[in-house]
């Protein structure tokens, strides 16, 4: 589902402009919120966490493929920057937008009123919606930036979509840790081989490109309101991981309690 989602989000306009990017903002909504209730209806027995960490996997895929096709020029996946922003971004940060407004509505109704929690959903949803709606006038642009019209002409777009690639990267292997336990598979090969993906891929995407995409966005042409929001999104991500990467977040196998202390 994560896969097609990301297809059909590709489906790239020739034209952005306000009522395309609510368009896209509403029917995502209406997309994640569906797709939780498919997972309830088709796994009845399991709890509300464990069908909206399903859902939240299908996000993080979708969001990874879309920042992927976004990208123009691997050489240099983070140019330019403080430039206007090409539908494809627009579109991955609306997808986004969509599913940050979903899981915080899904978190309320599931009474999780933590005040991390409610300051990472308001953070991510004001951020990315201030990404959408600046505008900056210019009178020079870029070949895609010609595709969008002056009254929708945003700034930010390679940043924010970066921003996103990064600290989306490892949660379907953070969602899938805690599916497992759920699923009873504990102490096992498995559970070991994701518990050990999951800390390499948050180490390197947080600890590795995070600082220094933090730095060069902060550093950019940016509104202070995206400078805030990358600068607070990628902390408030990266503490609100459980354990943080200490070695309880890599619990063991049987076999290797019989030979090792941690």
């Amino acid at each position: 589902m994560a896969t097609a989602a990301a297809a059909a989000a590709m489906e790239e306009p020739d034209v952005v402009n306000g009522r395309d990017v609510v368009s896209w903002v509403a029917s995502g909504v209406v997309l994640w919120s569906t797709a939780f209730l498919l997972v309830r209806a088709l796994f009845p027995k399991r709890s509300y966490d464990f069908c909206n960490r399903a859902v939240s996997t299908m996000h993080a895929v979708a969001a990874v493929c879309l920042a992927c096709l976004s990208v123009d020029d691997w050489s240099c996946p983070v140019c330019p920057l403080a430039a206007a922003s090409s539908p494809r971004q627009m579109k991955a940060l609306a997808v986004t937008l969509a599913y940050m407004v979903y899981d915080a509505a899904c978190c309320h109704l599931n009474g999780d009123t933590r005040l991390d929690n409610a300051v990472h959903h308001l953070v991510s949803i004001v951020g990315i919606g201030a990404g959408l709606a600046y505008q900056r006038p210019t009178t020079k642009r870029t070949n895609e930036a010609a595709l969008l019209p002056l009254a929708w002409c945003t700034q930010c777009g390679t940043e924010m979509v970066a921003s996103m690639l990064v600290t989306e990267m490892s949660s379907p292997l953070l969602h899938l840790r805690e599916m497992l336990k759920e699923l009873g598979v504990r102490d096992t090969e498995l559970n070991l081989l994701v518990d050990v993906l999951f800390a390499a891929t948050f180490s390197a995407a947080r600890m590795g490109v995070g600082p220094y995409l933090t730095y060069v966005t902060v550093t950019a042409d940016n509104p202070i309101l995206i400078k805030v929001y990358t600068y607070t999104d990628y902390r408030l991500r990266s503490v609100r991981q459980p354990n943080k990467l200490t070695t309880s977040a890599l619990p063991p196998t049987r076999r290797w309690r019989r030979g090792c202390s941690w």
